[in-house]
């Protein structure tokens, strides 16, 4: 698979692939985010100077061996969250994944930022398909697919790609957008 344009861009926000040196500025945003983050994503937990380096630095390698394109979220000249395609939906297809620092959430940059994933990733050679997976509690990721214009697949156990997070049912809305 090729891969998506390093930088992209919808609506207000702009996105660009993570660098080495965002270390500093994500762990602020995740930091800042932790108890809205935490209940759906068991990595913020805990979270410090290492994993941030650690994330970018997987940030690198999975980019170059096609498994993921992550991208820093900006509006104006800051980083509000991160977005990114993971090539985890089987052929022809790429999942798309979204976080907005607590301070930036409800005013449609989540949105903005799926919306650019998605023609990027339908631009690729192969895709036709893009899905967005969210947990069945999880209401406000849910927003996002739907104002896209995404079809509701369904409900599915949760996938079990990483532990457990302790807001999460167990059980998994599946959206996907096709060519």
């Amino acid at each position: 698979m090729t891969s998506p344009p390093e930088r992209l861009s919808h609506g207000q926000v702009r996105l660009r692939r993570w660098r080495a040196d965002d270390a500093t500025v994500l762990l602020a945003a995740v930091i800042a985010s932790q108890e809205q983050l935490r209940p759906w994503m068991p990595w913020a937990d805990r979270y410090d100077e290492n994993r941030a380096a650690e994330y970018l630095h997987e940030c690198e390698a999975q980019w170059a061996s096609g498994n993921a394109f992550a991208y820093a979220i900006i509006v104006g000249d800051q980083i509000v969250g991160s977005a990114g395609l993971h090539n985890r939906v089987g052929d022809g297809g790429l999942e798309i994944g979204y976080w907005v620092h607590a301070d930036w959430t409800g005013r449609g940059i989540a949105t903005d930022a799926a919306a650019a994933l998605t023609d990027a990733a339908l631009a690729l050679p192969g895709i036709d398909r893009v899905e967005i997976y969210h947990d069945a509690a999880n209401a406000a990721s849910g927003r996002i697919p739907a104002k896209l214009g995404y079809a509701r697949l369904g409900d599915q156990p949760t996938r079990g790609l990483w532990p457990a997070a302790p807001g999460e049912t167990g059980t998994d809305v599946v959206w996907q957008f096709t060519r």
